[in-house]
């Protein structure tokens, strides 16, 4: 139904080439997330699969059709963006009925869609207000309630939650999955957050100047970067990573060791240190490590419960088994 397939697609502007071409194949009924830093042709990607970018080369396939040169309306895509672009005038109903009513379908027919994507979403005590009487979760869950009463092959998501704030943001993130796996409809969600990647994808796509990095489930990234970017833009905090003659011990030209996977001593370890700033988030405190002759700052995942303070010295020693090893190219040794 929803299984999309990009062959040797890219994008220019005038001579610029953002997107060389590239292959890529998202299985029907899959939740794909795009992630990357700003800039890095994610949004552009999603927007060539919408209709919404002409494609310099290649082609799009939608449930095995070629929709290369097919208007966004006739894809059987529907996009939720980062704003809401909600008619401020209407109702909630009469927001989410807008697409249906546009098709002229039946008033039957769009007030049972209408009602069943209201209840999906907890929206069916709000469907009489308008949406300058909501919250911004509440305004994204009517956004995405037009979507969903199109019944699309797939949906596209752009960056949905950047306006919301934190709590709101993690509320929304488990709502889009759970709906995901309800509706067993493919999802294509971007999204410069590579939390927001590992908490919501079964598939993540990591690009980096319109170039795929990876691609891989959100576990195999983590615990399988494919180079030194991945290792470091996958996880939070992210990888540490020096090289000399610390990496030469281990036969590579470059190291990774994840902050979680350094033990922690006041005594004794592998490299002294000095604290630096220590984050107490309660159950975890982030400790940033100077002076240990490895790199400028190092960083550390341990338990909330440890007092440290600035200026302490600090002894570190990396769980062998969990370093990664890298060549002088950047990419991982096994």
């Amino acid at each position: 139904m929803g299984r999309i397939v990009l062959d040797k697609v890219s994008k220019s502007f005038d001579k610029i080439q953002v997107i060389p071409p590239l292959d890529l194949t998202i299985e029907d009924g899959e939740f794909t997330v795009f992630v990357g830093p700003s800039g890095c042709g994610k949004s552009t990607l999603l927007r060539m699969i919408a209709g919404l970018e002409d494609l310099s080369a290649g082609t799009i396939f939608v449930d095995n059709e070629d929709v290369t040169q097919i208007s966004p309306s006739k894809r059987g895509l529907a996009m939720v963006f980062q704003s809401y672009a909600l008619y401020p005038h209407m109702t909630v109903r009469k927001n989410i009925a807008f697409p249906l009513r546009m098709k002229k379908m039946d008033q039957v027919e769009i007030d049972k869609r209408v009602e069943a994507a209201a209840k999906s979403l907890n929206l069916s005590d709000y469907l009489e207000r308008k949406p300058g009487q909501l919250s911004g979760g509440q305004r994204q869950r009517v956004a995405i309630g037009r979507a969903i009463v199109r019944d699309p092959l797939a949906f596209l998501f752009d960056e949905p939650l950047s306006n919301l704030d934190a709590a709101l943001r993690v509320g929304m993130r488990l709502e889009i999955a759970e709906m995901h796996k309800r509706m067993n409809t493919t999802m294509i969600y971007v999204t410069h957050d590579q939390v927001e990647a590992m908490t919501m994808a079964d598939k993540i796509v990591v690009l980096r100047a319109g170039i795929i990095e990876q691609i891989g489930s959100p576990l195999n990234l983590y615990h399988k970067p494919k180079n030194i970017f991945v290792a470091g833009f996958i996880g939070s905090p992210k990888m540490n990573i020096f090289s000399g003659p610390t990496a030469e011990k281990f036969n590579a030209y470059y190291v990774g060791i994840r902050p979680e996977h350094t033990t922690v001593s006041m005594s004794e370890g592998s490299w002294k240190g000095r604290v630096g700033v220590a984050e107490h988030l309660g159950s975890d405190t982030f400790i940033h490590v100077h002076d240990t002759g490895l790199q400028d700052v190092i960083t550390v995942r341990i338990n909330g419960d440890i007092s440290v303070k600035n200026g302490d010295a600090i002894f570190l020693t990396p769980q062998i088994e969990q370093i990664h090893k890298f060549d002088a190219q950047g990419l991982r040794i096994e």
